[in-house]
């Protein structure tokens, strides 16, 4: 088992439910329910969430009230500990410091790297700024410079980059669409497969 491996985990949809589809559900607003599922241009489907909002005067304390509500998917935080005990972990996700902080103290403070938004003075989201290009396929790659081997597994378009990049990776709870488009990923729905998958790559 080599100590220079690193676990780089996809956050909404892998560890816990996708943030816009829950507050899609709560604010009653169908079209934020739209995800990188769905969409791959990034950039093209958070300038979209960001006018929904803007439309219906909802800004970042309406968000962060239903992810006060969020839970981890269950399993998630045991998963994480055994893994935590194994190995490095990191969480990379395309989500936000301000909406990610409960949710990591709901998983025992996991390290996350992640982007941030711009918000107003008062509340309204105005825009957002990405960490780095491509982040997760820039940042497995950046690990692996400095001497690492990632292992990474997600469940969106966003996370092919990183997951066909590293040692091993593997598909998450994704849909049957994605795992069509790339039989050759292995694809597990459970904590249990993955970890297993996960320890023999180790």
């Amino acid at each position: 088992m080599s100590d220079m491996n690193i676990v780089c985990l996809d956050m909404e949809g892998v560890l816990v439910p996708e943030i816009w589809i829950a507050f899609a559900e709560e604010s009653g607003i169908p079209e934020l329910k739209k995800t990188t599922r769905d969409e791959p241009d990034y950039d093209k489907l958070m300038k979209y969430r960001l006018n929904i909002l803007k439309e219906h005067g909802l800004g970042l304390k309406e968000v962060q009230a239903t992810i006060a509500k969020i839970d981890p998917m269950p399993g998630a935080k045991e998963f994480l500990d055994e893994l935590r005990s194994l190995t490095q972990v990191i969480i990379l996700s395309d989500t936000f410091t301000q909406f990610a902080g409960p949710l990591m103290k709901k998983l025992g403070m996991p390290t996350i790297f992640c982007n941030t938004l711009e918000v107003a003075d008062n509340g309204e989201i105005t825009g957002f700024k990405m960490r780095i290009e491509k982040s997760k396929l820039t940042t497995v790659k950046a690990l692996q410079s400095i001497g690492f081997e990632t292992i990474a597994a997600g469940d969106s378009f966003n996370d092919l980059g990183m997951i066909k990049a590293s040692k091993a990776g593997f598909l998450f709870k994704s849909t049957d669409k994605i795992k069509a488009d790339y039989p050759e990923l292995p694809a597990y729905e459970t904590y249990d497969e993955l970890l297993a998958a996960i320890k023999k790559s180790l």
